[in-house]
């Protein structure tokens, strides 16, 4: 995965997220609706076989979009390893 910051300003970020798709470009988005001061959060696949996706992100100025970002990505990381977690403790009671 590489990921490149295409475009910043005050209240807008354009990052593209090689090697990537809908799975996490929708993951970030729902987590990005959650937060209040999100006015836009919008992603774009050109072709799936290339899979370079552009993350729109616009806020009201009130949060820098990159700082909304990285916390998204933390809350979705703790999201992620809570699910793991949960998982694992229902496959031992398998066992």
């Amino acid at each position: 995965m590489n990921i490149k910051i295409l475009e910043k300003r005050d209240n807008e970020l354009r990052v593209e997220i090689e090697g990537e798709g809908h799975t996490l470009c929708n993951a970030i988005k729902s987590v990005l609706f959650e937060d209040e001061t999100l006015v836009f959060a919008g992603y774009r696949i050109e072709h799936a076989l290339l899979s370079k996706p552009v993350l729109y992100i616009s806020t009201n100025g009130k949060k820098d979009p990159l700082v909304l970002l990285n916390e998204t990505l933390k809350k979705l990381e703790m999201r992620i390893e809570e699910f793991k977690e949960k998982f694992r403790r229902e496959l031992e009671k398998l066992n």
